[in-house]
């Protein structure tokens, strides 16, 4: 193993789902009030939500995404487009509320680029690139510690769907036996083994909506991780 994959909400970043949803869908809502009534986008967020999910590849997240609103709102697209992009620079750090750090997290991740480890992002790509950037920062990091990280903008594909971990194995070059896939989400996050990349559960925030029967190589929380961390062997460069 020479390289390790992290979700973000949740595993990086420790998260209360519910809280941000409701900051998040608040905020955009209110700002796009004049053009849409509000509950239509809440609406068509979910709905823009649902088309990423079962996303086939063919096209980009953010195309899919905005499919969903250029109908409803018709002649007003391009200011609504511009109204997202000034949201997530403006309102959408409200929604920080609903997070926190955890300094095992933030240590495993030091170590593991000591190590000669390289550290890749596989959060949902359900965001712009913007945002993702900066619930990273939220988290305590900083972009350039990991050499890839998803966003709607670039990529094709959603977890649960397997696709979603072949895409992200195709854009860093990486073989699934070379990577570990860490994150809190039964569904999503362990459907990686069905492409061969070994995972490891972090308890913490730990999602499961399904009731799914847990199959793991690893499982534990953040402290039980970066002890994990800390048994790993040196690779490379170690001046990173």
């Amino acid at each position: 193993m020479n390289t390790v994959i992290f979700d973000l909400d949740g595993t990086l970043l420790p998260m209360d789902f519910d809280k941000f949803l409701k900051i998040y869908m608040h905020e955009i809502s209110k700002k796009l009030s004049d053009l849409i009534e509000p509950e239509k986008t809440v609406q068509c967020i979910w709905k823009g939500t649902e088309m990423m999910i079962k996303n086939d590849g063919r096209e980009t997240n953010e195309t899919v995404f905005f499919r969903c609103f250029k109908d409803l709102v018709g002649e007003h697209y391009e200011e609504m487009q511009r109204r997202f992009d000034d949201f997530y620079r403006n309102e959408y750090k409200k929604a920080r509320a609903a997070t926190s750090q955890d300094q095992d997290m933030i240590n495993a991740v030091h170590l593991l680029r000591e190590k000669g480890y390289a550290l890749v992002v596989a959060t949902n790509p359900l965001f712009p690139e913007y945002a993702t950037h900066q619930r990273l920062e939220w988290a305590g990091f900083s972009t350039d510690e990991f050499e890839y990280i998803t966003n709607f903008e670039k990529n094709c594909s959603c977890k649960p769907n397997p696709l979603f971990f072949r895409e992200v194995l195709k854009n860093i070059d990486k073989r699934a036996d070379e990577c570990l896939m860490v994150g809190n989400d039964v569904h999503e996050d362990l459907i990686a083994s069905e492409v061969g990349i070994r995972t490891y559960l972090i308890t913490n925030h730990m999602l499961n909506k399904y009731n799914k029967e847990i199959v793991a190589d690893y499982i534990g929380n953040y402290e039980a991780f970066y002890h994990f961390v800390q048994s790993l062997p040196v690779i490379g460069n170690t001046d990173r």
